[in-house]
């Protein structure tokens, strides 16, 4: 098996690209918000694709589950700061409902992968 086959998931491409285009609207971001929504938004981003890596790594079903646990959240975090961020005027309604669409892949996919690794499990015991 690859060491690094996480990077053949289309979970995890998918929410690499969602960080990508997160940061593509970042830039948008007054100035004020660097240190603060900014700054949170990026990292609960970044944490969607590093925990579906970080889970993919690991050899039992029950941590590989825990991180993709960890994975949505940051995911509905992110979803929310980014509505937030719509409400405040920083990004169009347009490029928050195209976040949203690539949240939606991104949660459907991870739940298939979940549901995997749970049968995969159950198997198990």
């Amino acid at each position: 098996m690859n060491d690094f086959y996480y990077r053949k998931l289309d979970v995890y491409n998918l929410a690499k690209a969602f960080v990508m285009q997160t940061y593509e609207l970042l830039r948008k971001y007054p100035d004020y918000e660097k240190f603060a929504l900014c700054d949170q938004l990026r990292r609960a981003a970044i944490s969607i694709p590093s925990n579906i890596a970080e889970g993919a790594g690991r050899m039992s079903f029950k941590e590989r589950l825990h991180f993709y646990d960890i994975a949505y959240g940051s995911l509905t975090e992110s979803l929310c700061q980014l509505e937030i961020s719509k409400d405040l005027g920083y990004i169009a309604e347009e490029e928050f409902s195209q976040m949203e669409q690539i949240a939606s892949r991104v949660s459907m996919t991870l739940i298939a992968l979940k549901k995997s690794m749970q049968d995969k499990l159950s198997k198990q015991q």
